[in-house]
């Protein structure tokens, strides 16, 4: 299990109020790994279950404990743990329960689980519930197929006592139970007599040769349909009785409080229903968002700045700077680096950096909160249920099993959802509890609360000194980090920071992949105002960038390909050695290229899956380029479905790219600059390279991938930039002088 798989471990409602004096336990895989499996008797609920949030009206025929549930309409729906964000879930886990079923796919539905980590807990993590650090797929891998192969076999033992023959002489195909002799049945006739009987206590999985289902591709995705169609349910689609929205007017520099409200013209404004302050700002709470945004814009605030923040980006970089020169809390030691460095035949010195990032998804924040007999319940795109139900919790003054979530889609996350504090799900309990009525709430982000008034990837500044001996071959490496924890102060605090190395900071680049006798690396941490969190593929998005910037400058220092060097370095790590060798050999790496175009090549791994791309891009006068090609290889375990593997190697890689182009978030006298899409650019569908992906065959456990494509295609390009120019570019976005 990697750091970041560990990011949310063993988080529980008592240790997220009382982190300072509670153990945090790590129960690994087998905790709550017990079977959890429910056969429902009668047809499926009447509403569409490929809305992510648990129907309704399935609430009083399931237990909330079950993974699979068969219909006798014949539907088989799976509920899913795992928040569907994009990258696949709904489509990933539920082949797993059909593979085992052997279930026609066509009769398979999705449904979101609802927040209980004793049921529903991330195995990787322990005893939270929860998506995150790629880990969907790899956690739920055997839970889900054995939950499979018992129904199964419930069915075959129902259908065996129905028609009195051995169970043995009994198949099952596409979702039909039939029997040599003539009989047959469809699971739905069967569900009735097999929802009676005991799950049996020895499970029988396929072998991996008879898979129909895994591993194969085109299967359509379950919540293709209706994501088409405008069904689907996100959070902006609920429609509550009674129903209001509330957005709230943030403080425009981090860390200033709310010293006066001038709210008579927005009060007079009619639909508008409380205006009121709460912790993070001042709350507008209105019929409708419209009536709420003009309230906004008529609303006049006098802010607190006494503890304000004052810096920007070029005084936080000075600051770093300072930092870098010295040392700082090691995470890694190997050797003597000062003696290696000092009789290098050369050393080779660079600083790279990398601006904040907003995580910017297509759907700002949102969540709506309504009232219950027991306490309250939730809608909204939920990544991280334990740690939010427990916040809650905590604000309401209820207990845990009081805040019921219901899971729906989410448009886009890259680590947003899964906020330590659980930001703006207490912000939404702020606004419930200023309307001082029982009647739901919709809290409704603007792109530019999202842009100016989020939570950001930090700002990294990286220093590395490498020398080579006179056969280009590495003897030392020192590598400082300097950039703002995004664990220090939240829960995760006692796991994940040792010896005053977040671990998170320096994932990437503690486990460098590369033979490098004498290393050193070491961190610093220095506490700002501006809020920050994981983004999408986490340290490796800033690691990946540095190191293999940094080993692309040895290669050329050495005299030697880039492909070539990085291949003699890794004879120790073979699914490194794997993707790099076929990402070049697609690519058509060392073929000639027109003038003004040339290749770069990367390789990384993060969350257990190692990706390699090669970058083609063409440079034009004035310092303009555009990235043409990227060809990228994986290896991420048993491919269980190919087709989703394609499209996260694509998406991440897009995302990373969108990152390295045109990402970058600036502060001036501590206010965010950027507003919304205008200032802050994403990547255009006109932009997007020409991609191919290569899936490495493999027949072990499968890893994530919704990650590791993100960090490996900046570096992969900035390497193509210099093999075009001959410039470095060392920060992020990339930028050629002319």
């Amino acid at each position: 299990m990697t750091t970041t798989d560990r990011q949310i471990a063993a988080i529980t409602p008592d240790t997220i109020e009382n982190v300072g004096r509670r153990t945090f336990l790590e129960a690994g895989i087998a905790a709550g790994a017990g079977l959890l499996l429910g056969l429902r008797i009668g047809p499926a609920p009447a509403t569409d279950t490929d809305h992510a949030g648990a129907a309704p009206a399935a609430a009083a025929t399931f237990a909330p404990n079950a993974f699979v549930r068969i219909g006798t309409d014949d539907t088989v729906t799976v509920i899913v743990k795992h928040l569907e964000m994009g990258q696949g879930t709904f489509t990933g886990l539920p082949t797993l329960v059909a593979e085992e079923l052997d279930a026609a796919w066509d009769q398979i539905r999705a449904e979101g689980a609802p927040a209980d980590a004793a049921r529903y807990n991330n195995l990787l993590w322990g005893s939270a519930q929860g998506t995150g650090g790629s880990t969907a797929l790899a956690n739920s891998y055997e839970q889900l197929r054995k939950a499979g192969a018992a129904a199964r076999q419930m069915l075959v033992a129902a259908a065996a006592q129905r028609w009195q023959v051995p169970a043995a002489d009994i198949q099952v195909k596409d979702g039909v139970v039939s029997h040599h002799a003539g009989h047959s049945a469809r699971f739905g006739e069967l569900a009735e007599a097999a929802a009676r009987l005991t799950v049996p206590a020895q499970i029988r999985l396929k072998d991996p040769a008879q898979f129909k289902l895994i591993g194969k591709p085109g299967l359509h995705r379950t919540d293709g349909p209706s994501k088409t169609d405008g069904s689907a349910l996100f959070t902006q689609d609920v429609r509550l009785p009674g129903l209001l929205t509330a957005l709230v007017v943030h403080p425009p520099r981090f860390g200033a409080r709310v010293k006066r409200i001038h709210d008579t013209e927005a009060r007079a404004i009619p639909g508008v229903e409380r205006i009121a302050g709460i912790p993070s700002g001042v709350a507008i709470i209105a019929r409708d968002f419209w009536t709420a945004r003009r309230a906004q814009d008529a609303l006049r605030v006098d802010w607190d700045e006494t503890d304000a923040m004052t810096e920007g980006t070029a005084e936080i970089l000075a600051r770093y700077r300072e930092l870098a020169k010295s040392p700082g809390a090691i995470a890694r030691r190997d050797g003597d680096v000062d003696a290696a460095l000092a009789g290098a035949a050369q050393v080779i010195e660079a600083e790279y950096s990398v601006p904040y990032l907003a995580h910017a998804a297509m759907e700002p924040m949102n969540c709506v909160i309504e009232p219950t007999d027991q306490g309250i319940r939730v809608w909204n795109g939920e990544q991280f249920q334990t740690g939010d139900q427990a916040a809650l919790a905590k604000v309401f003054e209820l207990a845990p099993e009081q805040v019921e979530i219901r899971m729906l889609f989410a448009g886009g996350s890259f680590g947003r959802r899964a906020n330590p504090a659980s930001d703006y799900l207490i912000e939404a309990a702020h606004c419930y509890q200023a309307l001082r009525a029982r009647l739901p709430v919709k809290l409704q982000w603007t792109r530019e609360d999202d842009m100016r008034a989020g939570w950001y990837r930090p700002l990294y500044l990286h220093r590395i000194r490498a020398g080579i001996d006179p056969k280009g071959r590495p003897v030392g490496w020192d590598q400082r980090i300097v950039g703002q924890s995004i664990i220090a102060g939240t829960a995760f605090e006692p796991m994940l920071i040792t010896d005053q190395v977040d671990q998170t900071s320096v994932e990437g680049a503690a486990n460098l992949p590369y033979t490098v006798p004498n290393f050193r690396l070491d961190l610093h941490s220095p506490r700002l105002p501006v809020p920050v969190q994981w983004w999408r593929s986490v340290g490796s998005s800033h690691t990946a960038f540095a190191g293999e910037c940094m080993i692309d400058e040895l290669a050329t220092a050495a005299g030697q390909d880039p492909v070539a060097y990085r291949l003699r370095l890794l004879k120790n790590h073979p699914r490194h050695l794997g993707v790099l060798k076929l990402a070049a050999e697609k690519a058509g790496w060392g073929q000639p290229l027109p003038k003004g175009r040339g290749r770069g090549v990367a390789v990384h791994e993060s969350f257990g899956t190692t990706v390699a791309q090669v970058a083609e891009v063409t440079v034009r006068k004035g310092g303009q380029f555009r990235v043409d090609r990227v060809v990228i290889a994986v290896d991420c375990g048993l491919a269980v479905n190919p087709d989703v593997i394609r499209a996260q190697m694509e998406g991440g890689m897009g995302f990373g790219l969108s990152a390295a182009l045109l990402g970058e978030i600036r502060i001036e006298h501590g206010a965010v600059v950027q507003s919304n899409f205008h200032d802050y650019q994403v990547l255009r569908i006109d932009r997007m390279p020409e991609v191919e992906v290569h899936i490495v065959a493999s027949a072990q456990p499968p890893t994530g991938v919704g990650e590791p494509a993100t960090p490996v295609i900046a570096p992969a390009v900035a390497n193509a930039l210099f093999a075009v120019t001959g410039q470095r570019l060392r920060s992020l976005p990339l930028r050629l002088s002319p």
